[in-house]
């Protein structure tokens, strides 16, 4: 599995292409493809960069949740999916990220690619600037999340 660290202002060329870092090429299991799934962002406004193999983990979650004969399961379905689409690296490790999800996003000419465990996620260069917490707050926020009920020797 990748563990994609770091991240990394990019531009967008006129047809909407975006060179993958090399940092997060190296990061990257020598077996791994080049083909991966770009969807928009549940909560925030971006986009997400599934790897092949995080995007499986991510369908056989929903899968083992998710009935597509509720309704309601399958209204999520729908907005999931909607709008995804598969890409692959060109052979100038280029990504081409479709035009109508870099403009959901705000995206103009530069882009932040920022390395989320085994996904990227793709932020409007702007927007990305603004989602900084400040750091007392995330202080407490990592307090809240991982602060209680662990074992001190892990």
């Amino acid at each position: 599995m990748a563990t994609f660290i770091g991240d990394y202002t990019c531009k967008v060329d006129v047809k909407g292409r975006i060179i993958l870092p090399a940092a997060f090429k190296k990061q990257m299991p020598a077996d791994a493809d080049d083909h991966f799934v770009v969807r928009r962002d549940i909560f925030e406004n971006c986009l997400v960069l599934y790897s092949g193999e995080d995007w499986n983990r991510q369908i056989e979650k929903i899968r083992k949740r998710l009935n597509p004969y509720n309704r309601e399961h399958n209204m999520f379905l729908r907005n999931f999916f909607k709008g995804t689409a598969e890409l692959a690296l060109d052979n100038n490790n280029r990504l081409l990220i479709p035009k109508r999800m870099l403009e959901l996003i705000g995206a103009d000419r530069d882009v932040v690619l920022a390395g989320q465990d085994g996904r990227i996620e793709i932020w409007a260069a702007d927007g990305y600037e603004k989602i900084d917490l400040p750091a007392n707050e995330f202080a407490n926020l990592a307090e809240k999340l991982l602060g209680t009920g662990l074992n001190d020797s892990e």
